[in-house]
């Protein structure tokens, strides 16, 4: 993308985004509410990648004028076919930020290696409190409340091959409010946290203002 200002010829370099995603699609709309408003910088939405048929996340991603593709697990007899599956298509559109959002499937480690530092996931608790193998959706809500905590949030983070594991980008913390239910505190830690970290991740990613050095993630 070339844009003129004066008589100063800048270029910008569009970063493809791909958004996997498995159920709803919420964070996936607040990307595309991002986009609209000109808030992903030069990162543009060009594909939805769904892990099962039915997701209401490609209906938002189609109305978004993104292309969408389902690749069903169920169609493939192990996990590295399956990433192989996955990336070819990533590959196919010239993806430079893959963004995890709601994707209930762990690929192989292969993904994490071919896109290092390319695949941001976010999580709806403060890493590494209530995080890993197990907890996702409604079951980190659940266990929040389960332990009594008076603050939760939301992080976005790196995805590594070890669950929920990656250097952590930018976190948000949400008070546990008293009668919360597991429906109410997530309603609340999307709105509050998720749906405004996730499109701030990925502006300054695609801006090129992230850094990883070891486990810290240095934004200039």
């Amino acid at each position: 993308m070339v844009g003129v200002v004066g008589n100063d010829v800048n270029i910008v370099n569009i970063v493809n985004i791909a958004v996997l995603v498995s159920g709803g699609g919420t964070n996936l709309q607040s990307l595309i509410d991002a986009e609209k408003g000109r808030r992903l910088g030069p990162g543009r939405l060009v594909l939805a990648i769904s892990s099962k048929p039915g997701a209401y996340a490609l209906e938002r991603a189609r109305s978004a004028g993104m292309a969408t593709l389902v690749v069903n697990r169920k169609d493939y007899e192990t996990r590295e076919a399956y990433t192989l599956a996955v990336m070819e298509a990533l590959r196919a559109r010239d993806i430079g930020l893959v963004v995890m959002a709601g994707f209930l499937y762990v690929l192989s480690p292969v993904f994490c290696e071919t896109y290092q530092n390319r695949v941001i996931n976010v999580h709806p608790a403060l890493i590494p409190a209530f995080c890993g193998d197990g907890y996702y959706g409604m079951r980190v809500h659940k266990a929040v409340l389960d332990y009594g905590v008076k603050l939760t949030g939301a992080t976005v983070h790196f995805v590594t091959p070890e669950t929920d594991g990656g250097p952590v980008i930018l976190q948000k913390a949400v008070a546990v409010a008293p009668g919360d239910t597991p429906e109410t505190l997530q309603r609340r830690v999307m709105e509050q946290a998720e749906h405004v970290l996730l499109p701030e991740a990925v502006r300054l990613f695609c801006e090129g203002r992230l850094t990883v050095v070891g486990r810290h993630v240095v934004c200039t």
